[in-house]
């Protein structure tokens, strides 16, 4: 994975203005077959390690009419799409060959290992291409994204 430096700067946030209009756009596109609790598990993980690596994507902290706080949420949305397994790879390797969005990925194998090591030795014993993609996460702007993911349905 590449150290792409991408995100929103802070003049660009701006919290009165639709999803729909935001420069970049993230979705995360998940392997349409698995079943509900491993594709959550999976949409989790990438957002979590995109959130980690691209800037500005977490709106302040809001505090409601109570007083109680709730942290930030993505302002700038974040669509959760639906893709057989086979597109994953075929997308993964569209977006990572882009400089210019981010990509993040599980395969299959981080849910076959419940020890990090064993799962990045199991990474590093292959290439990109001889890996099942359980979902993807991808940044970047937003005419870039929408071309990667063209018609893809949201999750159902």
């Amino acid at each position: 994975m590449t150290a792409l430096t991408i995100g929103f700067d802070p003049e660009l946030f701006d919290p009165t203005i639709s999803t729909r209009h935001a420069h970049l756009k993230w979705v995360i596109v998940v392997d349409s077959a698995l079943p509900a609790g491993r594709a959550v598990n999976a949409a989790v993980c990438v957002a979590a390690a995109t959130q980690a690596r691209v800037t500005g994507l977490l709106g302040p902290d809001v505090t409601d009419a109570s007083g109680s706080a709730h942290p930030g949420l993505p302002w700038a949305g974040c669509a959760i799409l639906a893709a057989p397994g086979a597109k994953l790879a075929e997308l993964r390797a569209k977006a990572a060959a882009r400089d210019d969005v981010f990509v993040a990925d599980m395969p299959a194998v981080a849910q076959a290992t419940r020890v990090y090591a064993e799962y990045a030795d199991e990474l590093a014993a292959r290439g990109a291409a001889d890996h099942q993609y359980f979902a993807l996460s991808l940044v970047g702007p937003r005419n870039r994204v929408d071309r990667l993911v063209g018609s893809l349905p949201l999750l159902a």
